[in-house]
């Protein structure tokens, strides 16, 4: 069964007629295209039973030579006067106007959406977000692979990172630092996201964004930091000791790297996730930080940084072999100091397994 046959399939599911999709995740994972999202739009639309239409740009139509299934090319010109037509000539090729065409809210833009709505006016345009997850949510063996290569290359990138890191580096510096060792070591220059660097204070905030304070002994220094292979992640978080630290912060090390492996045995087959984020937030709350873990223990990985499934208390989705997601408990002290500890898990036949092998104990780096 080809891809778009499950397409098929899970849009019959959903009651719905079609799907339209601009540059992303799915739309490559569907056609293997990738596009940019710029001022020129790009749209797949696709019902069953027939080919994919897809509006383009002229200078992108060689992308399409040589695709293994049949695309219908509706390509534009320069000149924005003329989109609204060929927009209308591809939605009314597949007779989509009245019907329910599905849309990811998170990824189609505006601008696609009023050009396809143009052509379709008295369509529908439900949330297709489930019946497009259900595609990608369970990986193959080949997927699995490439995540796992992902994981390699960011786990060698930050281990040659730390051979340069010096104490009074900014968190900015050591960020450029790991960036390069991760194109280095063969990261695709579309990363999942930019490398999270936070010390000391800045640690406990758990999106911090690098910046120019200097990283000084007894500090935390948090990492989260992952690389793309073949389209597919990793999404990994290390915590550092610089230098001699406080007590209270090797306990709060050891209480995340606790939950870390408590969250990790506690994903198999037909588990809820609300168990797997139960299982890493129970050992926190017994030691008497439970406050201080201010996030879900988990999400999806694959093509995008966070998909499904979710590891929260209340989503009762139940783990399928294929399944990939993190695992990243975090004790966050407002002002002091922060730890999180992440890894990738795939949900096995009878298990699961981490991707990622990182050592967890703390590490004093200097």
């Amino acid at each position: 069964m080809t891809r778009f046959d499950k397409l098929s399939a899970s849009l019959r599911d959903f009651g719905l007629d079609a799907v339209a999709l601009n540059p992303g995740p799915t739309l490559t994972y569907l056609t293997g295209l990738r596009f940019h999202l710029m001022e020129r739009p790009v749209v797949l639309l696709f019902a069953p039973g027939q080919p994919p239409a897809i509006v383009l740009p002229e200078l992108e139509t060689q992308k399409l030579v040589g695709l293994p299934f049949d695309v219908t090319p509706f390509p534009y010109g320069e000149n924005p006067a003329e989109w609204d037509a060929v927009f209308r000539r591809a939605v009314h090729s597949l007779n989509l106007d009245g019907k329910s065409i599905g849309v990811e809210p998170r990824a189609l833009r505006l601008l696609e959406f009023r050009y396809v709505k143009g052509g379709a006016p008295e369509a529908s345009f439900p949330d297709a977000s489930s019946a497009l997850a259900r595609l990608r949510i369970c990986k193959d063996q080949d997927e699995v692979q490439k995540m796992r290569r992902a994981v390699q290359v960011a786990q060698n990138a930050l281990e040659a990172a730390l051979q340069n890191f010096k104490v009074g580096m900014t968190e900015k510096e050591f960020a450029a630092e790991l960036t390069v060792q991760l194109l280095r070591h063969g990261s695709e220059p579309e990363m999942p996201f930019s490398p999270i660097v936070s010390a000391g204070p800045n640690g406990a905030n758990p999106h911090a964004s690098p910046g120019g304070r200097p990283i000084v002994r007894g500090d935390l220094l948090v990492v989260d930091w992952g690389a793309t292979v073949d389209g597919y992640i990793s999404d990994l978080t290390r915590t550092f000791a610089v230098g001699e630290v406080e007590a209270e912060y090797r306990k709060i090390h050891q209480i995340v790297q606790e939950a870390n492996a408590a969250g990790r045995a506690a994903g198999k087959p037909g588990v809820p996730c609300a168990d797997v984020d139960a299982a890493a937030r129970t050992v926190i709350e017994k030691a008497g930080y439970g406050p201080y873990f201010t996030h879900r223990t988990g999400h999806g990985i694959g093509m995008e940084g966070h998909e499904e499934p979710y590891m929260r208390g209340d989503n009762l989705q139940l783990l399928e072999e294929g399944m990939t997601y993190t695992v990243e408990p975090g004790i966050y002290l407002p002002g002091r100091n922060g730890v999180r500890i992440e890894d990738n898990m795939v949900i096995t036949q009878d298990g699961c397994e981490s991707l990622s092998d990182m050592a967890r104990e703390m590490r004093v780096i200097e």
